[in-house]
């Protein structure tokens, strides 16, 4: 990884995977932590994460996902997991000491279990947020006709063109997503504004809905490693995470798709009350403490 320049102690880096360039924030030293942000986020998802854990002895880093600026939207428009996954797995063997402990959170939480079964020897531990194992997710949804509504907005994202919405009147319905999955938080201004602007850059919106749209490709080769890798057990030890008050996906489905066969590295799962979608953000205090203590 190369450095670009330091502002308030935060390190600010490049990752590379062939031609594609990810902007990243690094501070501290020690055991590498990883985090990969979700939808509709950046890496400034992690700011409440990032000095925490390096006062606590790590190097945290987190990196900006794929699509989700200029450099890393790569030319064949390929939003895949196994090509995120492959991305992280770059990322980690570019770090100076792995391997490596990966968080993430909703899009990033899939990516992280994508790249937990492509290359586990990179990857001390999981911390997923939000989001449950994709598999177990996906057979509950399709049983829940609560979960299908939650999930109303995928279908909407299916439609051409609808990246368009999402970024028009200041993002008004990516602020919108935010406040309905997180009902009880009163998002911070600042927070607000940095989504925004990611999402203005030019080919972000559509290349975050292209996550959602690959999603339901289920023939090309590349859907298809993705189908066997989320279908592998997970070696790692994995701690999941969400918030009893996530208006985006049920904590019942949460916990019910946390399964400790899919887990033989061993599983803990973790619910928060008073917190919704964003519970990494909502409550930071409390989520550091737990990932730090699992960590260790």
């Amino acid at each position: 990884m190369e450095q670009r320049a330091l502002v308030n102690d935060i390190d600010l880096i490049t990752a590379t995977h062939g031609p594609l360039k990810f902007s990243a924030h690094s501070v501290g030293r020690g055991p590498t932590v990883l985090f990969l942000h979700g939808f509709p986020d950046s890496k400034a998802s992690f700011d409440n994460q990032l000095m925490a854990f390096a006062r606590a002895g790590y190097r945290a880093v987190a990196v900006t996902m794929r699509g989700y600026e200029e450099g890393a939207q790569p030319a064949d428009g390929d939003y895949h997991a196994i090509r995120m996954a492959e991305d992280v797995a770059a990322w980690i063997r570019q770090l100076d000491t792995e391997p490596v402990h990966l968080v993430g959170h909703d899009w990033g939480a899939n990516i992280a279990y994508a790249a937990s079964a492509l290359a586990p020897e990179l990857i001390r531990s999981l911390t997923v947020i939000a989001v449950p194992h994709p598999v177990r997710f996906a057979e509950a949804f399709a049983s829940s006709p609560e979960q299908q509504k939650r999930s109303a907005y995928i279908m909407e994202f299916q439609q051409a063109g609808f990246e368009d919405s999402i970024v028009s009147e200041d993002c008004a319905y990516l602020a919108a997503l935010w406040s309905s999955w997180s009902p009880e938080w009163e998002i911070p201004s600042d927070r607000l504004s940095e989504m925004k602007a990611v999402f203005r850059q030019p080919g972000v919106a559509r290349a975050a809905l292209e996550y959602y749209r690959q999603a339901f490709d289920s023939s090309s080769s590349a859907a298809l490693e993705t189908q066997a890798l989320f279908t592998k057990p997970i070696a790692v030890r994995t701690l999941a995470i969400c918030g009893n008050s996530d208006r985006c996906i049920s904590p019942e489905i949460f916990a019910g798709a946390m399964r400790a066969e899919d887990f033989p590295g061993g599983l803990q799962v973790t619910r928060f009350n008073g917190a919704g979608h964003f519970v990494h953000i909502e409550q930071p205090d409390a989520v550091n403490d737990l990932i730090l203590d699992w960590i260790k």
